[in-house]
């Protein structure tokens, strides 16, 4: 009962003591709930973990050592080769993550149309303009050619899908500020896909503070204002 409302940071359970007192105690990792073979995730230790529960928990068993603070959530999935990113993919990245954005925006928005509730009324309203707009590319997969082309002829159509997706993260504060850990679930999910967004973040953090403003973030994806 004294746990029902007592709120602990990831990796760690509520614990009532012998007073019925909550403290927060770290998650035993074997005592975690067994998961499937998709829900296993890769720590930056380079080791696949059954799931984020096993991962934290470890993560707090060692907090304080130095193997506990660089122990991360890597990414989505068991661990795997992800090869480096050369310069010319990173210069392309760009290119694919805005035509992703725009697609999942879409894709957001034809969902709302026969069932409401993932994008707001305001939401809905700009991306209407660029689900209504006859010169948008569609889905699919396209050159790099085409992408930069139609980003040239067809600029506005990306500008806000950019900024929607730095709201969607700038969450935990919301200061426009992305820290490392607001950018973690976007990263995790798309690195087994998209191995250069690691690399991606790290140069768009053009001052190197561990913080990607929206001015950087923009600049990254070449918006101009």
């Amino acid at each position: 009962e004294t746990c029902r409302n007592f709120h602990c940071k990831t990796g760690k359970v509520c614990h009532a003591d012998k007073q019925g007192k909550p403290h927060c105690i770290c998650q035993d990792p074997a005592a975690c709930p067994p998961t499937k073979d998709y829900e296993h995730v890769c720590g930056t230790d380079n080791k696949t973990y059954d799931g984020t529960c096993q991962l934290f928990g470890t993560k707090c068993q060692l907090e304080g050592t130095k193997m506990g603070r660089q122990l991360h959530l890597d990414y989505m999935g068991p661990c795997k080769y992800i090869p480096l990113c050369t310069d010319y993919e990173v210069d392309q990245f760009p290119l694919r993550m805005r035509d992703w954005l725009k697609n999942i925006l879409i894709q957001y928005y034809e969902h709302d149309l026969n069932t409401s509730g993932i994008l707001t009324e305001k939401q809905r309203n700009k991306v209407k303009k660029i689900y209504q707009n006859d010169k948008r590319l569609v889905a699919g997969d396209h050159s790099v050619e085409l992408l930069l082309h139609d980003f040239e002829k067809n600029y506005h159509t990306y500008v806000y899908p950019v900024h929607w997706q730095f709201h969607q993260l700038d969450q935990h504060p919301v200061d426009r500020l992305l820290t490392h850990s607001e950018l973690a679930p976007l990263r995790a999910s798309l690195v087994p896909m998209e191995h250069c967004i690691t690399r991606f973040f790290q140069e768009c953090d053009g001052d190197q503070d561990k913080l990607i403003a929206l001015k950087e973030w923009c600049h990254c994806f070449g918006i101009k204002e």
